[in-house]
């Protein structure tokens, strides 16, 4: 730790342990590192993972007091990384920080205050847009029922948000929960690589019970980037339907348009140009088939939360402020929300 810190009684503050992960040209990695270790209300250390790093960042950063380095020597994906450095990460709580965010001096200690009340899975701040820092980036992810996610409230006043409150999913880019959570879930499935392993987490969160917060005193600003990575929608794709195969339960699977969707996303694929992604992704999800069965068989065993407890979770409509839909699909969108109105009785009839 760079500094043991007490609270106004004395008592020793909690240990965090900051992952921080950087790929690529990483302009705010040194900012928001520092900014980590300046953290008020918490004593922090930062695991710094270098997941292809192409800038020098990581090398500058290296013998900074607090800062341990992982080199895994390749990237490992967002999913990965956050696993290699929480392996050596030592605090209390695991906070996983983008390296393009910058969080406010005591965003931790409000995370932390949250995670660590009973029935609390993960805490997540108000993530603002760094070229609007009154904006939103997120204030707590939406999820589709087809398992589309998406940044909640994008662009909205931040002023909008000023009670804590429960949301279905947390963003990847700044969360805080317990070590011992962490540990308990097994982190994030590597397999995902990218993307939707937040999903997955925050699901398997509220399958155990456990309530996912977004604490809107906790302010971090974020250099949102929507497609860094090249493979965004092969690999968007292709979790969304691994989600939906191990996350939900046979009634609800049974439930979902999946085929008519899945062929009305073909179409639309060749329209964008990327059919040959949407279909790498079905041909993945084959190939894997029998990791997906496993996969889905320890989903359902460690739940105690049915699908049809969790069904209020779902966002009816595709309203993504960051990707607004085509307006070729919007009675496509009206149609899925009109049949889920229905299969939704379906799913809670008793």
């Amino acid at each position: 730790m760079t500094r043991p810190q007490t609270d106004s009684s004395g008592t020793a503050a909690p240990a965090v342990s900051a992952v921080v992960l950087a790929f690529r040209d990483e302009p705010w990695l040194e900012r928001c590192v520092h900014a980590l270790l300046a953290s008020t209300g918490v004593d922090v250390d930062v695991v710094l993972v270098d997941n292809g790093c192409t800038d020098g960042a990581v090398e500058r950063l290296a013998p900074t007091p607090g800062v341990v380095v992982v080199r895994p020597g390749e990237n490992l994906g967002f999913a990965g990384g956050c696993n290699a450095g929480a392996a050596v990460a030592s605090g209390e709580f695991l906070a996983l920080i983008n390296g393009d965010l910058v969080v406010e001096a005591d965003a931790l200690s409000e995370l932390v205050a949250f995670a660590a009340k009973p029935g609390i899975g993960i805490a997540q701040p108000s993530i603002r847009l760094s070229d609007e820092p009154s904006r939103l980036n997120s204030d707590g992810n939406e999820v589709h029922f087809l398992g589309y996610s998406w940044c909640g409230g994008f662009g909205k006043p931040a002023e909008t948000r000023t009670a804590p409150r429960s949301i279905t999913s947390v963003m990847g880019a700044a969360m805080v929960l317990r070590r011992e959570l962490w540990d308990e879930l097994g982190g994030f499935e590597t397999r995902y690589f990218a993307y939707h392993e937040d999903v997955e987490l925050s699901r398997r969160c509220w399958h155990r019970g456990l309530e996912l917060v977004n604490v809107p005193s906790a302010v971090v600003i974020h250099r949102y980037e929507f497609g860094r990575e090249p493979r965004k929608i092969y690999l968007s794709e292709r979790n969304r339907l691994l989600f939906v195969l191990t996350a939900y339960q046979s009634r609800t699977v049974l439930a979902l348009p999946l085929v008519a969707v899945e062929l009305a996303a073909l179409a639309g694929s060749a329209v964008a140009g990327t059919t040959g992604q949407k279909v790498g992704g079905w041909w993945w999800l084959f190939r894997h088939r029998r990791w997906i069965a496993q996969r889905r068989r320890q989903l359902q065993s460690e739940r105690v939360v049915s699908d049809a407890e969790l069904a209020h979770l779902f966002a009816t409509r595709l309203d993504a402020g960051n990707y607004p839909l085509p307006a070729w699909l919007e009675p496509l969108d009206a149609l899925l929300a009109a049949y889920w109105s229905v299969a939704r009785r379906f799913l809670t009839r008793s």
